[in-house]
């Protein structure tokens, strides 16, 4: 089993390069772009860094959720409903020094994240409505709550362009690196990444959530409140997919608009499964992934493949890791 997640990384350049080779793109050159864009200087570190910071938040909610067997596709949504009620926070409390607004926005958007995941959650438990279904279909109505926050409520006074008033940049993450876009939302990331591996793998309660998604037969036959933790794992998620628009909002953005995400909710979950659903594997992954976000913009140069070489890569990826993954409990069932 070690040997097959050594094999992972190799893997990951193999599908790389084969997916670079199927767009017809010149494969030498491409590799190169790729390197220059995201780590061939401080420039594509620090846009690596920043482009891999919601799918790792993301991943981390995704990890929680699956390992309680609660199957979050929901991130899109959860992160957009909790970036919303940041928004509203961010207008309701304007007037407030900026040391008490940055982190009640990032607060206000954990929690509004957690509770929406929570809809789902009260929808699995009370009504027995599968999580996937109501997971998704929640993305929707997250997308259009916040197209219709900033034409309305949330709207810039006096403005045509439907986007929310900008954050004074004393409300918003101080600036790392004074040349590039590099803000303190990134030092989040190894925080939460550790914090939920520390309760997955170390406490009581994470062992519990574990149990729940291994075997809930078993977990039932325990007395364990199954449905409870499985809830709290989704909320826990949510709260996690929150935070993760609150730190673009407060880092990158500063305002609401439309595409406020590009799919980090939904890009977030193969991140999660290349991790093997491990909180620390996810820092990795999604600095991969965030890496080839970087460098996928210098790849425009040889045609219109740019982030969709990133798309692509993802697919082919996953199925691999899926394929091999039922190849290694194939074979470790035939040794037993």
């Amino acid at each position: 089993m070690k040997a097959f997640w050594l094999l992972v990384p190799v893997g990951l350049i193999l599908i790389l390069a084969i997916t670079i080779v199927a767009f017809g793109m010149p494969f030498g050159e491409s590799m190169q772009l790729l390197f220059e864009g995201s780590l061939a200087d401080k420039f594509g570190m620090h846009r690596t860094l920043l482009k891999a910071t919601p799918l790792i938040m993301v991943a981390l909610g995704t990890i929680v959720a699956w390992r309680a067997g609660m199957f979050n596709i929901g991130g899109e949504g959860q992160l957009i409903f909790g970036v919303c009620c940041g928004g509203a926070a961010a207008a309701l409390g304007a007037s407030l020094p900026a040391v008490v607004q940055t982190p009640t926005i990032l607060i206000v958007c954990a929690v509004g994240g957690a509770a929406y995941a929570g809809i789902a959650g009260w929808l699995y438990a009370a009504r027995g409505v599968n999580v996937v279904i109501s997971t998704i279909l929640l993305n929707f109505v997250a997308i259009h709550l916040l197209s219709y926050l900033v034409r309305g409520p949330l709207q810039a006074s006096g403005g045509a362009i439907p986007q929310s008033e900008p954050l004074e940049k004393s409300v918003r993450f101080a600036i790392l690196d004074g040349q590039t876009a590099l803000h303190a939302g990134i030092l989040i990331v190894p925080i939460a990444a550790t914090a939920v591996w520390l309760w997955l793998s170390m406490t009581r309660s994470g062992f519990k959530l574990r149990l729940v998604g291994k075997n809930p037969f078993a977990a039932r036959a325990a007395r364990l409140p199954v449905a409870k933790i499985q809830v709290v794992s989704l909320m826990v998620s949510g709260a996690l997919c929150g935070l993760a628009g609150g730190i673009e909002y407060l880092g990158s953005n500063g305002i609401l608009f439309d595409d406020f995400s590009p799919g980090w909710g939904f890009l977030g979950i193969p991140v999660a499964l290349l991790a093997g659903l491990s909180p620390l594997g996810a820092i990795a992954s999604g600095l991969f992934f965030g890496a080839l976000f970087a460098g996928s913009k210098n790849l425009e140069a040889f045609g219109d493949a740019g982030s969709a070489l990133v798309f692509a890569m993802q697919g082919a990826a996953v199925l691999a890791f899926v394929a091999l993954s039922r190849l290694a409990v194939s074979q470790k069932e035939a040794e037993a």
